[in-house]
């Protein structure tokens, strides 16, 4: 239940899986955001999923409102646990750009 739930936290599509899976997954959902910083990226990153326009299949196989409520607080956990990674990400990367 633990893995299947890390799975799709916003905090492991960000900083472990890499740039062009948060890139594919924004654009399937025609998410409005043009970028994403990598300090606290999870949180923000299930912002612009909840800000997106999913499909009708998407609705009926994602997760509901209150999973992501659950995966916002897990995200914010876990980018705190990872924050000095993601400050160093931000300083000589910068932002994940979306377009």
């Amino acid at each position: 239940m633990l893995v299947w739930g890390l799975a799709g936290c916003g905090t492991i599509d960000t900083v472990v899986r890499g740039d062009s899976v948060t890139r594919q997954n924004l654009s399937y959902v025609k998410s409005p955001c043009a970028a994403i910083p990598r300090i606290y990226s999870g949180v923000i990153y299930d912002m612009c999923l909840l800000r997106g326009k999913p499909s009708r299949a998407a609705l009926w196989l994602g997760p509901g409102p209150e999973l992501m409520l659950v995966d916002l607080a897990l995200s914010g956990v876990l980018d705190t646990a990872v924050l000095p990674y993601t400050i160093f990400g931000q300083i000589y990367k910068g932002s994940v750009e979306l377009r």
